[in-house]
């Protein structure tokens, strides 16, 4: 193919071969012809010297969160009998559904025969979602720049990236405001497992007395039994564009649900994801499938509905996300809410008003508000690549 500076060129040299044959004129004759010629030597010389490449691609870290810098590596092998000539590797890079993107291109030094090497570029990771790379083409250029050729080397890829998320403590018993409610609400579901006896204080219930150990004790012993913490976690992420006051406002919302769904499933606890679409993950894969899905999620007008109860057993926590109390999210919670579950509301456009709630107007205050209902205040750093590492696959 002939590039622009090619064509001007062919176009010359015929005007200069018909002026020189019509006007006699023989060195516009041999001048026109020479530019013919370069034209016909400059597209052999791009068809034979192309490089017969395979390539691939490495994507790396593993796991691109939003804002971590990412890096794709081309690994290319040359099939071809011959020394290449130098060229330019050409890649675009888009967000799914965008156009343009933009392109990224890649000059190559000339490649001996089976030779291997690896080049690369940095992949923009600003914000969530799917990034669409390729295809890879090769595009070599004769010395002139007369023409071109170019050549698929690779095919599309999608790369995934997921929202960013902020480690949590999850509630412990007794530790602050959510942990003293839940201390309340353990109590008031019976005792948990016999721990052991100890000897009794004023205060405590007669009927925790062990007759027949005490019998054989100078003292009275009563029966200590374990009280169970949190075991389980649903987290309800209401999409429905009219709870949000901005898109701002909805991606602190996407963030908290990732957080709160990773940080439940270190904390191991049984964790559930649901939202809008008749979306409901569960299951050992349920932070990674959280991830995907929020990495494409978009405010999603369809109605929650009524929530399936979860089967689970324990004490459970049932964290709803959405821009206000007032929100579809919020108002689906109250169908599934028992003795055994304590509802905790993350609010985006207001100030959480309830002392199990929290606050998430900036990412900051979110952190923030839940570390100072958990009762804890050490620091803990945004998850970045290495915390996700091999667990969500581009």
């Amino acid at each position: 193919m002939l590039t622009r500076q090619g064509v001007v060129s062919l176009v010359a040299g015929i005007v200069a071969v018909i002026v020189g044959r019509v006007f006699g004129v023989l060195e516009l004759f041999i001048i026109g012809a020479a530019f013919i010629a370069a034209m016909a030597l400059a597209l052999i010389f791009v068809r034979v010297r192309r490089p017969q490449l395979v390539a691939s691609r490495w994507v790396h870290p593993n796991v691109l969160v939003a804002g971590d810098a990412g890096r794709v590596d081309l690994r290319l092998e040359h099939r071809g009998s011959v020394r290449s000539t130098s060229f330019e590797l050409v890649e675009r890079v888009s967000r799914r559904g965008d156009q343009p993107g933009h392109v990224a291109r890649l000059p190559v030094a000339p490649l001996d025969r089976s030779a291997q090497p690896t080049v690369g570029y940095q992949l923009p990771t600003t914000t969530r979602g799917i990034i669409q790379l390729g295809p890879l083409e090769s595009e070599i250029r004769d010395p002139l720049g007369i023409a071109r050729s170019t050549s698929v080397v690779a095919d599309i890829d999608t790369v995934t990236v997921a929202p960013r998320t902020i480690l949590l403590d999850m509630p412990q018993l007794g530790q602050g405001t959510l942990g003293r409610h839940l201390l309340t609400q353990a109590k008031r579901l019976g005792p948990g497992e016999f721990h052991g006896l100890r000897e009794y204080i004023d205060g405590d219930e007669p009927r925790s007395i062990d007759w027949k150990a005490s019998a054989r004790s100078e003292n009275l012993l009563v029966k200590e039994h374990t009280v169970e913490g949190v075991r389980r976690c649903s987290v309800v992420f209401d999409a429905s564009p009219d709870s949000y006051l901005d898109a701002a406002s909805f991606e602190r919302a996407v963030t908290a649900a990732a957080s709160l769904v990773h940080s439940s499933m270190q904390a191991g606890l049984t964790t559930r994801f649901v939202t809008a679409g008749g979306i409901d993950l569960r299951g050992p894969e349920v932070a990674i499938n959280t991830l995907r899905v929020l990495a494409e999620i978009e405010p999603d007008s369809t109605a929650l509905g009524i929530l399936d109860r979860d089967p689970g057993e324990g004490l459970g926590l049932l964290i709803v996300i959405s821009g206000s109390r007032h929100g579809a999210g919020w108002k689906a919670a109250q169908s599934v809410i028992d003795p055994t579950l304590t509802a905790i509301s993350v609010t985006t456009d207001e100030p959480s008003r309830s002392s199990v709630g929290v606050s998430a107007r900036t990412e900051e205050e979110f952190a923030d508000s839940w570390r100072a209902m958990n009762g804890t205040d050490r620091q803990r750093p945004p998850v970045g690549t290495s915390r996700l590492e091999s667990k969500v696959p581009a």
